[in-house]
């Protein structure tokens, strides 16, 4: 995995800039008599809400990590952050031609479109083409932002 303030700062390099929009990285250490672990948390703020949060709005009703595809991991022992590192740097990677048509396969938590949403590249047409196509609440919140 690639340092995230590299990725983070390639990643605010596409991103309007006219949206109060942010993504963090961080790990939260965990101490116990039995020793430490460390906690890693992902989350995406628009103004002051936080539209995406992992693990926190992946957990299902017994207490373990889900993502969309059904995969359970036992958190934090086990733990989605180096593909969601990797998804990003591969959408990073994406040509900007390719970027709307092209499928992330290994997008199991609705970050793509919330990627695109976010992304200058994507001009208006296209923004209310994925506004139409999408039902990811947080992309929608910041299709609606840009759209204002």
């Amino acid at each position: 995995m690639k340092r995230w303030s590299r990725l983070q700062k390639r990643l605010y390099e596409i991103t309007d800039p006219a949206l109060d929009f942010q993504i963090h990285l961080t790990m939260y250490r965990m101490q116990s008599r039995y020793g430490s672990t460390d906690l890693p948390r992902y989350w995406i703020t628009l103004g002051k809400e936080i539209i995406f949060d992992y693990p926190s709005r992946f957990r299902n009703t017994e207490g373990l990590v889900q993502n969309l595809s059904g995969k359970e991991v036992y958190y934090p022992y086990e733990n989605d952050i180096s593909a969601i590192s990797d998804l990003i740097e591969a959408y990073l990677n994406t040509e900007k031609e390719m970027l709307f048509s092209r499928h992330f396969e290994q997008d199991f938590w609705g970050l793509a479109n919330i990627l695109k949403a976010a992304d200058r590249r994507i001009g208006r047409r296209r923004l209310l083409l994925l506004k139409q196509k999408t039902h990811n609440q947080a992309a929608q919140k910041i299709i609606a932002s840009r759209l204002q």
